[in-house]
């Protein structure tokens, strides 16, 4: 399955059955993740069977049971942290699903204090946000969601490519389903992304980026 079939499969799952993840698979994304800490600075880390991180209060008003394993999105305190964090956690997410495993963005509903007692969080650096992983109930399933005319620009002449970038960027998991972003075709090869503000936006700016570069290719620059 190529990644842009892995992204047209992938589902939110909230519930997960009690099964470890496989030491291989384990490995495998843990290699993938320090891969991506290397090329952006970041400091995200595989934490397996933490079952804390998912008992509380706001564990249960975000409806997650069976599950105890995650990727702890952490990295330096900068400007750009949410963004970049949301772009290199959804490469991280679709790893795991080629892999075989389900997951799921969690911005609040999780116990903060486990995860950072477990992980090591430096000197400048924040955690932003988690993203459950293992073996799900079921694959999840597909949410309606805004047309890619509301979501962009396009147009019946536009390049393939940009439709392409279009179609992917439209089923990325944004937070509340929200999908507070504008994509825009400029001429040539230019695109600009605007973020239109909401909750948890400028992580969903960095999912969004990654899913638009998926189907556009190397076809575009992003301009401001």
């Amino acid at each position: 399955m190529d990644l842009i079939e892995v992204i047209k499969s992938r589902h939110s799952v909230r519930h997960y059955i009690n099964k470890d993840i496989e030491k291989e698979k384990a490995l495998a994304l843990k290699e993938f993740i320090d891969e991506c800490n290397k090329e952006s600075g970041l400091n995200f880390q595989l934490v397996l069977n933490d079952r804390e991180a998912f008992d509380g209060s706001m564990v249960h008003y975000g409806s997650f049971d069976g599950v105890s394993s995650y990727i702890a999105l952490i990295g330096k305190t900068t400007a750009d942290l949410e963004e970049k964090a949301g772009y290199y956690g959804e490469k991280c997410l679709l790893k795991a699903q080629g892999l075989g495993l389900n997951s799921c963005w969690i911005a609040l509903t999780f116990n903060k204090r486990s995860v950072m007692d477990r992980c090591k969080i430096l000197k400048g650096e924040k955690l932003v946000s988690i993203i459950s992983i293992g073996y799900g109930i079921d694959n999840g399933k597909p949410h309606s969601g805004k047309s890619i005319q509301v979501l962009s620009n396009v147009k019946d002449d536009s390049p393939q490519w940009f439709k392409d970038g279009v179609e992917l960027a439209s089923i990325a998991p944004t937070a509340r389903n929200q999908q507070r972003f504008y994509l825009e075709y400029k001429g040539e090869n230019q695109v600009k992304i605007t973020n239109l503000g909401g909750e948890y936006s400028k992580i969903d700016i960095g999912i969004v980026k990654y899913h638009f570069e998926v189907g556009a290719g190397d076809n575009f620059i992003w301009i401001d």
